[in-house]
This record gives structure tokens, C-alpha cells and sequence, in this order.
């Protein structure tokens, strides 16, 4: 059996108060389980992969928190079926949801669990990324339902992740020497010029690296790459979240008939990239 994505939503800050990467990955959540159709005690484990938070906060872990806005299988007495909620976070920057997709593949295919749930969220620590200008990425919001499929021509391909050779180029931290007291809402990113022609040139190696060992046929393949989800819906850069988006973008575009698979391509600090062969049901 494959493992496919049974919904997938985005969610953005539009309102006037702060934006919360909880709420903001709890709506994505919710709108994933309702477009399912199925309830949140279904979902067996809950994968967060968001970075960057309000407040700089970090304890407790994020997935935890987006586990009980959803209400996912909160207490195992009181709700024993199917079985307690289990969640955490993952936090490896773009690549992230890849890499929890490779989680979720091996946790349904032992029967672990029948549903995986990845939420992926960052918001600026001051609560409004439309207000800094120099903070590259969006208050942006993402979410994957996935589930096991009885077709076997459908699903995940293997999830290979690629390190590049040289130093990092992209930093995100807290400049303790230089926060003061509004370190609570400050972040430092840096990035080395020439970063983004870096970063696509790593992509497209690992891209073809990943066709080359699995045998994904070009001709037959849309690659989903890790600008395919930047345009005008948010202000800044969709980062972990981006995968999603681009996922999105994907399926509501025209597909040529002679295309019947996606190859998702993220890339990012490390540096690193990660590919994933994918085949939505009916394609």
C-alpha cells in the first residue's frame, strides 16, 4: 500500500493582532481533517516542522500545542479509540516536511498508526512579518493529512535528502549581544550573497541525482521546486511550509496529459536538499 496525501491546506495572517504559529497551523489542521471528512481521534501521530515562532518560544514543544487546538485523542481513557495522540516537533528548517513524510511512511507501514498528520508553521517573533521588512519569510501555515492507499500505483516514493559541501549561507538566531530587552520579539537572519543562485543549483543536482538513482522518468515527471510556491499570496518567502503550497499550486494548475507524477524538491540551509517522488490517487 502507498501512503497519499488525503488533504492538504494553507493558512496566512490577515487579522490586525499578532500571528501565532499554533492557531496558524491548528486552521491549516482543521481544514485538512474537515476536507477528509474524518475526525481528529483518526489521526495517530502529529509531525510539527515549523521554525520560527512568536515570542522566540520553543518549550514546550509547538506539536503538543497544535495537538490539543485540534483535539487530538487529548486523553486516552476518556477517548481509547483508536489510540492517545502521540506528537513532536521536527525542526529541520525547508527540508523539514520531507523529512517528516519519511517518518510518517515508516510509522503507516508498520500500523504504528493509520493517519499521520505534518504541520508546518513560521511567524515572525514580533508577531507581524509585514512589518519587517529585512525578515525574509511569511506568517505562513501548512498541513498534510496522509494516510495509506489501497492503490498500489499511488503515493510516496522513497524521501532522499542531500548535504551539500560547502559552509551554510543561511542562519537564523538570536544576536544575545544585541536584543536587549526585545529579545522576545527579535530574530537575526543572515545569508551570504549569491544564496538563492546556490541554493537552486543544489536543487537542481539533487533533482537529478534523485531521477538517476530512482528512475523517475523526466518526461513524465512535474517538479514541485522550492520556489514553486513563492507569488503574491504572501508577503515574504513561504518556508517550511512552502512544500505544501507548492503541492497546492501544483494540483490546481493545468496538467499536461502526458504527466502523471510530482517530484517534490525542497533545498535549504545546511546546505541540504530532499526529493520525493509523488503520485496523487487517480493520476
Amino acid at each position: 500500500m502507498g501512503m497519499v496525501i488525503a488533504a492538504a491546506h494553507t493558512a496566512t495572517h490577515h487579522g490586525a493582532g499578532p500571528a501565532c504559529a499554533v492557531a496558524l497551523a491548528s486552521r491549516a489542521a482543521r481544514a485538512c481533517l474537515e476536507q477528509a471528512q474524518v475526525s481528529p481521534s483518526s489521526v495517530g501521530v502529529l509531525i510539527n516542522v515549523g521554525v520560527y515562532r512568536e515570542s522566540n518560544t520553543f518549550e514546550p514543544a509547538l506539536a503538543a500545542l497544535v495537538q490539543k487546538e485540534v483535539g487530538i485523542n487529548l486523553d486516552y481513557i476518556a477517548d481509547p479509540a483508536p489510540a492517545a495522540g502521540f506528537s513532536f516537533d521536527l525542526m529541520n528548517g525547508a527540508c523539514g516536511v520531507l523529512n517528516a513524510v519519511q517518518l510518517a511512511q515508516s510509522l503507516l507501514d508498520t500500523g504504528s498508526a493509520d493517519r499521520a498528520l505534518i504541520t508546518a508553521a513560521d511567524v515572525h517573533p514580533g508577531g507581524d512579518a509585514r512589518r519587517d521588512p529585512h525578515y525574509p519569510y511569511a506568517d505562513l501555515a501548512g498541513a498534510l493529512l496522509l494516510q495509506r492507499s489501497a492503490d498500489p500505483d499511488a503515493g510516496f516514493g522513497p524521501v532522499s535528502v542531500y548535504a551539500g559541501d560547502g559552509p551554510t549561507d543561511t542562519e537564523g538566531y538570536l544576536d544575545t549581544a544585541a536584543m536587549g530587552s526585545d529579545g522576545r520579539s527579535r530574530i537575526t537572519v543572515r545569508r551570504t550573497e549569491g544564496h538563492g543562485a546556490r541554493r537552486s543549483a543544489h536543487a537542481a543536482a539533487c533533482t537529478a541525482a534523485y531521477v538517476r538513482e530512482h528512475g523517475i522518468d523526466p518526461d513524465r515527471t512535474l517538479v514541485v521546486g522550492p520556489r514553486a510556491a513563492h507569488d503574491n499570496v504572501v508577503a515574504g518567502e513561504p518556508h517550511t511550509a512552502a512544500p505544501i503550497l507548492g503541492y497546492l499550486r501544483a494540483l490546481a494548475a493545468p496538467r499536461p496529459a502526458d504527466r502523471d507524477r510530482l517530484l517534490i524538491v525542497t533545498a535549504g540551509a545546511g546546505p541540504s536538499a530532499a526529493c520525493a517522488a509523488y503520485r496523487p490517487e487517480g493520476w
